[in-house]
């Protein structure tokens, strides 16, 4: 999220989270001039999440307590030490792993006691971002107690083929791309849509 009436507009609808991307080479980067205004006419039950790539930690914390966000999304190649950091500045921590078929889930191992979620999403060239999903059967390999949010392409179109049975710790769906229209604004009435039929409504 980054346009402020468009950010209204989708908190109207009561997601869980809403995403504030802090990474600059993201067309979704919330600007250098972004404001609390943005954030303090949510309702207070959405958890508000700052996302960053490879950012210095003390600039994460600066930003944390700037804008008071219940969570910082890790979406880069930050190592358990920075992780560490943050828990030691009791901020929450969502850690990305991007997947592919080739990715061995025994990497989040060493994250598992300095995060408090995981989130897996497609891997490709950039950070996230690409619209694609990846094989969710991979999934059946993850053996870890933390629970994950699930990303890359989704949709109201594909959700329905998730075998939530087979992926006990997914505890959340991360929609970004399938949203949008091409200046990177959330289509209301899609978010709409899409919330109902999670919510069975």
């Amino acid at each position: 999220m980054k346009f402020p009436k468009n950010i209204l507009e989708v908190g109207a609808l009561q997601p869980d989270y809403m995403g504030f991307i802090f990474y600059p080479k993201s067309k979704r980067y919330v600007g250098a001039d972004f404001s609390n205004k943005s954030l303090e006419k949510l309702p207070e039950n959405i958890k508000k999440v700052a996302v960053f790539v490879n950012e210095d930690v003390n600039r994460i914390i600066e930003i944390q307590k700037q804008f008071s966000f219940d969570f910082i999304q890790l979406h880069g190649n930050e190592s358990v030490a920075e992780c560490e950091i943050l828990k030691e500045n009791n901020i929450s921590v969502i850690k990305v792993f991007l997947i592919d078929e080739y990715f061995n889930f025994n990497e989040v191992v060493a994250y598992e006691s300095v995060c408090d979620y995981f989130l897996f999403d497609t891997k490709t060239p950039k950070y996230g971002g690409s619209g694609k999903t990846f094989n969710w059967e991979l999934l059946e390999n993850y053996n870890s107690s933390k629970p994950f949010f699930l990303s890359g392409g989704l949709c109201i179109q594909n959700i329905g083929q998730i075998k939530y049975a087979n992926y006990p710790m997914l505890m959340g769906l991360d929609f970004n791309s399938k949203l949008e229209d091409i200046n990177t604004k959330k289509i209301t009435e899609e978010v709409s849509e899409l919330i109902d039929k999670i919510r069975g409504r």
